[in-house]
């Protein structure tokens, strides 16, 4: 019984932050009929504002919500390009934040140069690891191996998460010194704001709660080997 609830704990603890996101996402994602734009239009709009050269929005697919530095984009998913909720907005507005660092080549973009192109290829290791583990413990006929690739696989997937742990003041900047003053401006009423604030929190903790599934997903690869 212990083991099953530190088990149900930890799973907690990893699934949590995802399903919170979708959660606050989904909470504030009502349409609201005196919004004056979506956020394809907020979008476009504060990147004319701040005169972000070549920067352009364009619609992704669905949950794809990012700033590609390389392609200058901001890419929003249907929700977000077409909403006029507060989550649209609020989204919309955080995509443009990272557009700000970029453009003003701010030193806190370079975190995610740096760390998160490690943590992509940290998860490849890992992954491709498990891959290859079943065929290494057949050729080598020891259980022992197979033990020792799994670990080996589990702490690749831990520094991924750490990675993207790393690139988290780069989000909260992009949320609460970007975003949140953006639309205290007047792109949103006051009674809305706390409700921006949750799901600019959302946005920002979003790369490390997807990080976190990953870990999930590596222990339910682990458990179909075994």
């Amino acid at each position: 019984m212990p083991y099953v609830l530190i088990t149900l704990a930890i799973a907690a603890l990893i699934v949590g932050p995802q399903l919170w996101v979708r959660f606050v996402l989904w909470r504030h994602s009502k349409e609201i009929g005196d919004m004056p734009g979506s956020g394809a239009e907020l979008a476009t709009h504060l990147i004319e504002r701040y005169q972000l050269d070549g920067v352009k929005v364009v619609e992704a697919n669905k949950d794809e919500n990012y700033y590609s530095p390389s392609e200058k984009v901001v890419a929003l998913s249907p929700e977000v390009y077409h909403g006029k909720s507060v989550t649209a907005v609020a989204v919309a507005a955080h995509e443009v934040g990272h557009a700000m660092q970029f453009c003003r080549e701010e030193p806190i973009s370079r975190l995610r140069d740096k760390y998160l192109t490690k943590a992509h290829q940290i998860q490849r290791i890992g992954a491709g690891i498990l891959v290859f583990a079943p065929i290494v413990t057949l050729a080598i006929k020891s259980p022992v191996i197979f033990l020792w690739i799994g670990a080996i696989a589990v702490i690749t997937m831990l520094a991924s998460v750490l990675m993207y742990v790393a690139i988290l003041p780069e989000e909260y900047d992009a949320s609460f010194n970007k975003a949140l003053p953006i639309l205290k401006e007047g792109y949103l009423p006051q009674h809305l704001m706390s409700a921006a604030h949750s799901v600019l929190k959302a946005c920002a903790l979003t790369y490390v709660a997807g990080a976190l599934l990953d870990v999930l997903r590596l222990w339910r690869w682990i458990r179909f080997f075994r």
